[in-house]
């Protein structure tokens, strides 16, 4: 990534450039991103494929004003830290589901960020850590997301990243590269049982707590309580994804495999 481009993405997400790689500015990044970037999935739903190129991901954030899912939030992110001379390596996780066991391997995409010692960088988890979690870490660390907790997990060395006493996914220590990632990102834009397939999100951090746009449903959380609103029109969607999340869309997403009833 070059300087203009560098600079290009530090004025998305409201951030100086740092004078150096270090603890604070990384903070600082973290924070803004997940402030200024939703986590999203409306790329599935309208037909536009998500391809794993650092230059689109990051095109898509900066130049397209979006934001995306774990692939491309952290692929893009990577990016970034790395070219503010950041020493960064791509992990791979699985998501544990309703059932508590690890969901699919490299089911989400997760960063390593080794400064003195390693952080856990994750902006592509939806409500989770405001701020880098120290991965070398085995005690509680509190942080305005919740509680969370770095344990060993399973029998190879992978570890568990746990949120208020729940556990989210297993880390597995090993670098990818983003072409690893591509059979499952393909996976989840595709199959009828991904759930990026089955529902629409776009939702972001706020001072106050959270915003979310779920189909027609505007959703604010502040301090734990939840307002929800629901769209009358496709025009009052749009107006939400601009006003709410900085995104234009030419029309309303709608979703590609809706669930079918049971019972």
């Amino acid at each position: 990534m070059d300087e203009s481009r560098v600079d290009a993405y530090l004025a998305r997400i409201g951030v100086p450039r740092p004078a150096a790689p270090g603890v604070e500015a990384l903070r600082e990044i973290h924070r803004a991103h997940l402030m200024s970037v939703p986590f999203e999935n409306l790329s599935i739903h309208m037909g536009q494929p998500i391809v794993l190129e650092e230059d689109l991901l990051v095109a898509k954030i900066v130049d397209q004003r979006r934001g995306g899912f774990c692939y491309e939030l952290n692929g893009a992110l990577a990016a970034l830290l790395t070219a503010l001379g950041y020493r960064v390596t791509r992990l791979a996780a699985r998501v544990f589901g309703g059932d508590r066991r690890p969901g699919l391997p490299f089911d989400h995409m997760a960063l390593r960020v080794d400064l003195d010692e390693p952080w856990l960088v994750d902006v592509g988890f939806g409500a989770f850590t405001h701020y880098p979690v120290r991965l070398a870490d085995r005690e509680e660390q509190h942080d305005p997301g919740g509680v969370f907790q770095v344990t060993p997990g399973g029998e190879y060395g992978d570890l568990d990243v746990h949120h208020n006493g729940s556990v989210e996914y297993r880390l597995d220590a090993r670098p990818y590269e983003l072409r690893d990632y591509l059979p499952t990102c393909w996976w989840h834009q595709t199959s009828p049982n991904s759930h990026f397939t089955r529902s629409l999100t776009c939702s972001r951090l706020t001072e106050t707590g959270r915003v979310t746009l779920s189909g027609a449903k505007l959703i604010h959380t502040v301090g734990g309580e939840r307002e929800e609103v629901t769209m009358e029109s496709d025009a009052e969607i749009l107006e939400a994804y601009r006003t709410n999340f900085g995104i234009v869309l030419d029309r309303v997403p709608v979703v590609a495999n809706p669930p079918v009833p049971t019972g």
